[in-house]
């Protein structure tokens, strides 16, 4: 038997057999575009407290799903999809909608930035929101925006419940607002780090970067509503 693969085969080899599984297929099309706790998945996808934690384990064994702590609930822990693993998991087209809203709970950082990556990479509208609005944006994220092209000199922090409309996807980018909002099924969830936490030009730049990557997948499985929907 040949055991001289060329670089990266076994690893591959990996990812295919885990994906060759029809539940742990569904997990990961669950956490395309969004992360969710080990229990939202179960529920969603009417899978068995044993069975799912079976599926997570090849699933992260084989590199493609990883764990990280709540910052809101720290009992609680949320799966999400190591994107270097895979590729083109994301078809175009998946869901319409007149609207993206970006939630954090100040609405100061993480849902700010992720709206104006969106402004400059869809022609689907964004809007930002908090749950527990701050009095400012963050200015390290001011300065991060501006690092990478985008301006938030004339962003201010909003609640909620005075800018969502009716038909809006609502991207939750903090684990808090997440675990705030009332369950809703079609919602999607970013467990994106909160860079204020640690305060540096580094964290902030860390959660850019997460960002711009889950909006560069999103943006083509989005689409705009037609006009009267």
């Amino acid at each position: 038997m040949n055991t001289d693969w060329p670089p990266g085969t076994v690893a591959r080899a990996r990812v295919h057999a885990a994906l060759g599984e029809p539940a742990r297929l569904a997990v990961v099309d669950l956490l395309v575009l969004g992360d969710a706790s080990p229990g939202e998945v179960g529920r969603r996808l009417g899978l068995p407290s044993n069975l799912l934690a079976h599926h997570v384990k090849l699933l992260e064994q084989a590199g493609i799903v990883e764990r990280s702590r709540s910052e809101g609930d720290h009992r609680r822990t949320y799966l999400r999809l190591r994107t270097s693993t895979l590729t083109d998991l994301v078809p175009s087209g998946l869901r319409e909608a007149p609207r993206v809203v970006f939630v954090c709970s100040h609405n100061s950082a993480r849902s700010q930035l992720a709206a104006a990556l969106w402004q400059r990479r869809s022609e689907v509208p964004a809007a930002s929101a908090g749950t527990r609005p701050a009095e400012r944006v963050h200015p390290l994220a001011v300065a991060t925006a501006r690092t990478h092209g985008l301006s938030l000199t004339r962003a201010r922090p909003h609640h909620l419940r005075d800018v969502l409309r009716p038909g809006d996807l609502v991207v939750a980018v903090c684990d808090s607002a997440h675990e705030e909002l009332a369950a809703q099924d079609d919602r999607l969830h970013w467990s994106v780090p909160d860079p204020a936490a640690v305060g540096t030009p580094d964290a902030f730049d860390a959660a850019y970067r997460d960002l711009a990557d889950r909006v560069e997948r999103l943006v083509p499985a989005v689409r705009p509503a037609p006009e009267g929907s």
